[in-house]
């Protein structure tokens, strides 16, 4: 018997998915699980390794023993994959790329649905990613699909990664975002989509507090 709802959230790369699945997951008391980091904790382990993508058996071989686990340290989210903290580590450009190649691999993938689907499983959790209630939570009982214009995700990208010191231009985020929004789209395995009973949000323009009051009004409805 689960103790509360699934809250599963989609959307494409720089939507305020993780932003906005945080401060929800806050105010409903809830935990969050934030699958993209997940992923990019992969894909950093492969990128260590030294392994191709295109090589699935060495990729396979790694997530057959990978253990990436989120956890919460003074109210931060920490992500740490076979025991190392890399939460600094896995959201840089090169990871963003890496990510979205890996991601699509079957290995990867199944590795960590099983772990997001034990991890969601009693409920009381608020989950985001790309395919979250199209593939590993299709009876969420609460289903967003977050998004906002290519260029709005590419500023806002930009301004992160100014403020973390990375020598990056606009441009460049912006064509960085929309070809990973191509790659995300046209992969064969699990491809981001919105799912047909999921709540569209277009966070274009809008304040972080407008979406969460519009999810929260959802939510109450729901229970």
């Amino acid at each position: 018997m689960k103790s509360g709802l699934v809250i599963a959230i989609d959307g494409p790369s720089g939507a305020g998915k993780s932003t906005i699945a945080g401060l929800l997951a806050q105010r409903l008391g809830y935990l969050q699980i934030d699958t993209g980091a997940m992923y990019r904790a992969v894909a950093l382990l492969i990128s260590r390794a030294g392994i191709d993508p295109s090589d699935v058996a060495a990729v396979e071989r790694l997530c057959s023993n990978v253990d990436v686990r989120l956890e919460v340290v003074d109210g931060v989210q920490r992500v740490t994959a076979n025991g190392q903290d890399v939460t600094g580590q896995i959201r840089t450009p090169e990871m963003s790329l890496m990510t979205s190649r890996v991601s699509a691999l079957r290995p990867v993938r199944e590795a960590m649905v099983r772990a997001q689907r034990v991890m969601g499983c009693n409920g009381r959790v608020v989950l985001e990613g790309r395919d979250i209630g199209t593939v590993v939570f299709p009876d969420a009982d609460l289903k967003f699909f977050l998004s906002a214009s290519p260029e709005e995700r590419g500023r806002r990208r930009f301004t992160e990664l100014l403020a973390k010191g990375e020598q990056v231009t606009l441009e460049d985020t912006i064509a960085e975002v929309i070809l990973r929004d191509e790659q995300d789209s046209r992969r064969d395995l699990a491809p981001l989509r919105q799912a047909e009973d999921a709540i569209a949000i277009d966070s274009s323009g809008l304040a972080i507090e407008d979406v969460l009051s519009t999810m929260e009004g959802f939510v109450k409805q729901k229970l």
